[in-house]
């Protein structure tokens, strides 16, 4: 065992005991969390127009306080863009992290000295409860890579701005910074496919033991490394044995990336985003995320089916309920307040609490009134293609209210990496496991409203194509599970 091993362990359980103190005490943990962002924005502009000074309780701040996305809170951030301090959070942010808007453009969210650590610490946490429950540190001394957006960073009325994974990039430890690859200048490629054949060529002779990223992306990296060794991934990388991953569940892709590895690696999934780190996967043994408590965030729930109703009830962590689909509401120590970040989560433990990612509250399909998520989609693709060769690169799923002939159906477009040797089985198989996912799914086939699944198949590299044609391919982009109309699938056809 080496020295660095050695204290890697040593640490993780010292960060493993500081977690189970507010694990254990969830509720007291965010009235804590609640109570400090109050008391710290009371004199922001925002907390002046919300009447800070008054809130006492959270029955308080959610009257005062209204759940808002970003062009809800739009007002507030273009005056912190525009350079004025006391906005939104006391000073100015120390960054803004750039992400790509649907309505609005680019949208521009702060970070602050307060909310930047809790993106590191979380990241590093989540590796040292990884060492703490496997006894596992070897792989410190090896090299580490993460594909992630460009480190160079622009300045905006005096605040630097950037992707947030290039943002991070700037805060690697120092203890980390001989195994960090790729290097500097490789990291700082813009064009994703270039930047990705020299990390191919700059880590193919290295001793990789943690690769880290988005599934999607990483397994392009994990193909153009097979093809220039002509052998799977675990024989040029012998001692890999960690993929970090988030943004996307692994599990559609799992089949794919252990044909590609060779063998089974162990995996820790993330939670982060640029409003903050939310979660990570605290246990190799149990389901779901460690939700964290105690990182400047406090946390709403609002049931899913309850959402576009008028004044839906707003749930506190107290007030969970496992498996209920909630949308996750957020305010934070980086301004932002009562915030809908747009995604959906599940509790699969309340003691501690631990969520899943369930989808997007914007990426469903409800042509019919079935309200399809993005959990069901891959949660009926995983059962489809259990004991069977199929493996899997990409899909999405889009209804076709108007076909030529016949009922209408839902289109599902898979790009396989190996194909069913039946397509009629394996599409019966896949309706079935969307009927069991979703009753009113069920109800309508049994109805004769829908007719069975349909599936499209497209052609090799077809969804790394669609993104280059949208400008955004690797990175941080995904690609949405499904939709209620057939943007995606028309450009992909």
């Amino acid at each position: 065992m080496s020295l660095k091993s050695f204290f890697a362990k040593i640490f993780a359980q010292k960060i493993y005991r500081k977690t189970q103190l507010w694990a254990t005490n969830p509720i007291a943990t965010q009235q804590q969390v609640f109570e400090d962002l109050i008391r710290q924005a009371r004199n922001t502009q925002f907390g002046i127009d919300h009447h800070f000074d008054q809130i006492k309780t959270f029955e308080d701040f959610s009257k005062n306080v209204p759940v808002r996305d970003y062009e809800g809170l739009k007002s507030y951030v273009d005056k912190v863009v525009k350079g004025e301090e006391n906005v939104l959070w006391k000073g100015k942010p120390l960054y803004f992290a750039k992400t790509s808007g649907t309505t609005s453009g680019a949208k521009y969210i702060p970070l602050t000295k307060e909310s930047m650590p809790f993106h590191i610490e979380a990241a590093r946490n989540a590796i040292l409860h990884y060492i703490h429950e496997t006894g596992n540190a070897d792989f410190v001394d090896g090299k580490m890579i993460f594909l992630q957006g460009s480190p160079i960073l622009e300045e905006k009325n005096g605040v630097k701005l950037g992707r947030l994974s290039g943002i991070v990039a700037h805060f690697v430890p120092k203890y980390l910074q001989n195994n960090r690859m790729p290097s500097w200048e490789t990291n700082c490629i813009e064009d994703w496919e270039t930047k990705v054949n020299a990390i191919v060529e700059e880590t193919f002779d290295q001793n990789m033991t943690v690769i880290s990223g988005i599934p999607s992306w990483v397994q392009m990296y994990f193909e153009k490394l097979s093809q220039k060794g002509a052998k799977p991934v675990g024989e040029i990388f012998k001692n890999f044995n960690l993929f970090i991953y988030g943004g996307v569940n692994y599990e559609p892709y799992r089949a794919k990336f252990e044909n590609l590895i060779g063998r089974k690696v162990d995996s820790i999934e993330l939670f982060p985003a640029s409003e903050g780190f939310f979660a990570y996967q605290d246990s190799q043994n149990e389901k779901g995320m460690l939700l964290l408590l105690n990182s400047g965030i406090f946390y709403e729930f609002i049931k899913s089916d309850e959402f576009f109703t008028e004044n839906p009830k707003r749930h506190t962590i107290g007030e969970v309920e496992l498996g209920v689909n909630y949308v996750l509401i957020i305010s934070t120590n980086a301004g932002l307040w009562g915030y809908n970040i747009g995604d959906t989560v599940q509790f699969t433990s309340l003691k501690p609490y631990r969520v899943i990612v369930s989808g997007r509250i914007k990426h469903y399909i409800s042509a019919f009134g079935e309200h399809v998520i993005g959990k069901e989609v891959e949660s009926a693709l995983q059962e489809a293609i259990i004991g069977t060769n199929i493996r899997i690169n990409e899909f999405t799923v889009a209804p076709q209210i108007t076909p030529s002939e016949g009922l209408p159906y839902h289109e599902w477009f898979i790009e396989f990496e190996n194909e069913p040797e039946n397509f009629d089985a394996f599409t019966e198989a896949l309706d079935n496991a969307m009927r069991k996912q979703n009753i009113y799914y069920d109800d309508l086939i049994v109805g004769n409203v829908l007719r069975k699944v349909v599936i499209t198949k497209v052609v090799k590299n077809g969804f790394q194509d669609y993104m280059k044609s949208i400008g955004k391919l690797g990175g941080q982009n995904k690609i949405p599970r499904l939709s209620n109309d057939r943007k995606i699938v028309d450009l992909l056809k």
